[in-house]
């Protein structure tokens, strides 16, 4: 008789509601893997792309904490890694009737409420940074790594597992790869295309009367600026705002968790149970995993793939709005954070374009070419050509954008494709050693993904610091406007490349 499956409390969380055995676009692709993950997905989002900023304009930590401002990120990259161990090996070790990744979305919740507790309720504020700097610091540290290193990989590691667990079809897992990045695009996109144009709502003005005032077209005072030509913001009403906002983060994330765990299923997972493996057995120790993975060309080509990717678009990101603000000034002639918020925005409704559409043509392109790998070829040849064009003329607004939409269409194959080509290398695996490296893969994959915010953010942080960078210098910081080309159109370019180069060894399908 075949041993009972034993999953202890995560076998008495509520069952799935997808029934069917096969896999279908509505309701799980489009409620389970797209619209879940993006309203989840969306809190990491914001943090990964204004956190940073919140930090330097709103408490001013890059002025009386340099060096924590600069190395918080960085550090925090090994306590990514040390989450995701766990993680991972939480997952291993789970044999239960609803998943083994599913239940962890559940448990990422509370963890991710005390994380934005620390990080906006419960850090007191003060306009001087002293006296109690020391706390807040402390308080920013602890909540930066709960969410980044804990929270989110609790969520974000499971998430992407779930396609390579949902089915054995490579079509449908494709199908479901397409919707699950897709979620991550439109977190992104919401984040970056809507938001920007409410920035003023977070950042807000200084209406105080003190500063040079800036008129619009109908003779009303619009913001005030310093000597130095920078807004004056109000940093206890921006602080104030930002724990509202906050709140409905929190909101969304739970309801968006909640969503994807009713309406996705793990297949694989079943099929393992039913075929009598229960919690009792052992996992597969992390040695025997990782001496399959590193004898297996493949699954190291993807691991740099996924970083080469991650990074490029991660610096990208995380540098957005630094590069709208210092580069492009308004019709005054000042830069500003709301007028380079609203191109930001305006780039990201640009690049939403290609992004769409690639979503409709990836996986065709990939049957057209033969394979996944070479519609991720030709992409990453179509975006160093777009970051090429962007490197022309950065200052033009134009260029940038024909840039940004060129790029943009490029990426599309990677973004899309990337996790069910993921899933191939899986199946690969299990058929010339017996076992899967679901586990070690998907930790190391997550540690990628959740650290490299951080470790983008090291990056861009080191090079505001070399160029002096404050809030109220951007209308004279000519190394600023000289250095953000690099970091924001140069960075992502160069990956791209090394995306082709490796790729030229890809070949995991025909085998």
């Amino acid at each position: 008789m075949k041993e009972k499956a034993k999953g202890g409390v995560f076998d008495k969380l509520p069952p799935t509601l997808i029934r069917k055995d096969n896999v279908t676009l509505i309701p799980e692709g489009a409620v389970g893997y797209l619209l879940g993950p993006t309203l989840a997905l969306l809190t990491n989002s914001v943090l990964s792309n204004y956190f940073n900023k919140y930090m330097s304009d709103v408490l001013h930590v890059n002025t009386w904490a340099s060096i924590f401002f600069t190395w918080l990120p960085v550090i925090s990259v090994i306590f990514v890694a040390v989450g995701n161990v766990l993680v991972g090996r939480l997952m291993d070790n789970i044999r239960s009737r609803n998943g083994k990744a599913r239940p962890l979305l559940l448990v990422s919740v509370p963890i991710s409420l005390a994380a934005i507790l620390l990080l906006f309720i419960f850090s007191p504020f003060s306009p001087t940074g002293t006296a109690w700097h020391t706390g807040v610091l402390i308080r920013i540290a602890v909540g930066y790594n709960l969410w980044f290193a804990f929270a989110y990989t609790m969520y974000y590691t499971p998430h992407a597992s779930l396609v390579s667990l949902s089915t054995r079809n490579s079509k449908d897992r494709s199908l479901l790869a397409t919707c699950s990045n897709a979620a991550l695009l439109a977190a992104m996109g919401l984040c970056c295309m809507i938001l920007p144009f409410f920035l003023k709502l977070l950042f807000v003005y200084d209406m105080s009367g003190t500063g040079i005032p800036v008129f619009n077209d109908e003779g009303e005072i619009q913001y005030y600026i310093d000597e130095a030509g920078a807004a004056i913001y109000d940093a206890q009403a921006s602080h104030d705002h930002w724990k509202i906002f906050a709140i409905a983060l929190i909101l969304v994330t739970l309801v968006g968790v909640l969503i994807e765990y009713f309406f996705t299923r793990e297949r694989i997972t079943e099929e393992a149970l039913g075929k009598g493996e229960s919690e009792n057995k052992a996992a597969l120790p992390i040695g025997e995993q990782a001496k399959i993975c590193l004898r297996d060309r493949y699954w190291i080509i993807m691991m740099v793939f996924f970083f080469l990717y991650q990074f490029g678009g991660m610096i990208k990101n995380v540098s957005l709005n630094y590069f709208c603000t210092s580069m492009f000034a308004d019709s005054m002639g000042n830069y500003t954070v709301a007028y380079g918020g609203k191109l930001q925005g305006t780039l990201a409704i640009i690049g939403a374009v290609p992004t769409a559409l690639g979503m409709v043509i990836a996986l065709p392109l990939a049957n057209f070419l033969g394979s996944k790998s070479k519609a991720i070829m030709s992409g990453a040849v179509v975006a160093v050509a777009g970051g090429a064009i962007g490197m022309i003329d950065p200052h033009s607004f134009l260029v940038v954008a024909i840039s940004f939409t060129i790029k943009a269409l490029g990426a599309t194959p990677a973004m899309y494709l990337s996790l069910a080509l993921l899933a191939d290398i899986f199946d690969h695996q299990e058929s010339v050693n017996g076992v899967r490296t679901d586990g070690l893969s998907m930790t190391i994959y997550g540690s990628i993904i959740a650290g490299m915010t951080g470790l983008t953010t090291g990056v861009l942080n080191a090079v505001l610091s070399v160029v002096d960078y404050d809030v109220s210098t951007l209308q004279t910081n000519e190394a600023l406007r000289a250095a953000m080309p690099w970091v924001f159109i140069g960075a992502e370019t160069f990956c791209y490349l090394g995306i082709f180069l490796i790729f030229t060894k890809m070949d995991v399908e025909k085998r």
